[in-house]
């Protein structure tokens, strides 16, 4: 054990004393949350611009153009008939509603009025504005039936109806999609990272090799299981310093709230950290020499990152992309934090945790099979 130890503390000296290590293995899991924070960070709520023309300038046109002013995410400005083409041919204003002289007096008539919505942007605009519209001229020529055209009458409905006592209130839920997107493509990034950084760390093994370190290491009373048990160990407090520093930044400097609790968000990572030990351990076993190890990580890592979803939400891609997605441990890791922002519990996704224990699993029974067969251990130049 103490042997071990010494392994551990010397590596980490190593690492800790290189400032490109530094940056390579701390602060580049940083990007992925400026990379988040850019394509997610921005959105807030729109708002539409729309003019009003008053042909009419009476009791009832007034108050549908404060109507219309009162709907969410609308902003009204009053205009003359004769701006109308110019603001919204310079894009000032989205569309314009223009009530039609005699509107009040066809709603009394029980008729439909003249309302024109003029816009260039075409039914994404309008509709939203139609479809409040609509209603409330609808209700106003319920009241003109009701009235029968007894004008005394209408007034008394109408005045009734604008001071009702009788209100709806409405209470706003705080929209998280968007702090959840930001979280899964940092993760995203993170788990490349991680998989790029444990490679990089177990491709020291080939590295010593290569320049007779291991040898002189060997020739201590230190044996290569305790060897590779140091290595992994030192990868595994790496990668646990990457999640940990990732987490606290995006939550506590940018704000961003994952949608599940800081130490079990931990917990399911390091998981995925046990994969990306086991998958760096297989790469250098199978790899002859730090090059072709590099050239394997490569080929591995970055294309199935790309297909897990890291970089993007794994909806948008062709069906047969997201069933190979099914085989990667990044894409269950990705689900699992996906389940649980939408309010599921840890137990409750025991199958994706036991999931990504196998994959670990598996790639550390290849790797100490390859290892225990490997016979040109000696044979570097």
């Amino acid at each position: 054990m103490q042997e071990i130890m010494w392994l551990v503390a010397n590596s980490l000296r190593s690492i800790f004393l290189n400032k490109r290590r530094i940056i390579s293995y701390v602060l580049v899991p940083l990007l992925g949350i400026f990379i988040a924070f850019l394509a997610y960070g921005k959105t807030g709520p729109s708002y539409l611009q729309a003019g009003i023309v008053d042909l009419d300038q009476t009791t009832i046109s007034k108050n549908t153009a404060s109507f219309i002013g009162s709907l969410k995410n609308v902003k009204t400005s009053k205009l003359a008939e004769s701006e109308v083409k110019n603001k919204i041919a310079s894009g000032d204003l989205d569309c314009v509603i223009i009530l039609e002289q005699g509107f009040s007096e066809a709603i009394m008539k029980g008729e439909k009025p003249e309302v024109q919505i003029v816009s260039i942007k075409g039914a994404q605009v309008t509709t939203y504005i139609k479809a409040y519209l609509n209603n409330y001229i609808g209700n106003l020529s319920s009241l003109s039936t009701a009235a029968n055209g007894d004008v005394t009458l209408f007034n008394t409905l109408y005045h009734n109806y604008q001071d009702s006592r009788f209100k709806v209130s409405t209470h706003s839920l705080k929209d998280t999609s968007n702090n959840n997107d930001m979280t899964i493509q940092t993760i995203g990034f993170l788990l490349m990272i991680m998989l790029n950084s444990a490679g990089g760390l177990s491709e020291l093994i080939l590295k010593e090799k290569e320049n007779r370190t291991y040898f002189r290491i060997m020739s201590a009373p230190i044996d290569g299981k305790k060897y590779v048990l140091a290595n992994v160990i030192v990868n595994m407090i790496i990668m646990t310093l990457q999640v940990v520093v990732t987490l606290t930044v995006m939550t506590k400097v940018f704000g961003i709230s994952a949608g599940v609790p800081f130490w079990e968000m931990i917990g399911v990572m390091m998981f995925f950290s046990l994969v990306s030990v086991g998958l760096s351990l297989v790469i250098t076993a199978f790899a002859t020499t730090s090059n072709s190890a590099s050239a394997l990580q490569n080929l591995i890592i970055t294309p199935t990152c790309l297909l897990a979803g890291c970089f993007w939400p794994v909806e948008i891609m062709p069906k047969a992309a997201q069933r190979i997605a099914e085989f990667l441990p990044q894409r269950w890791l990705l689900d699992t934090i996906t389940e649980l922002q939408k309010g599921h519990t840890l137990s409750s996704l025991s199958l994706n945790l036991v999931t990504l224990l196998s994959f670990a699993l598996v790639f550390f029974i290849i790797a100490i099979y390859k290892f225990s067969r490997n016979n040109n251990v000696r044979s570097f130049l």
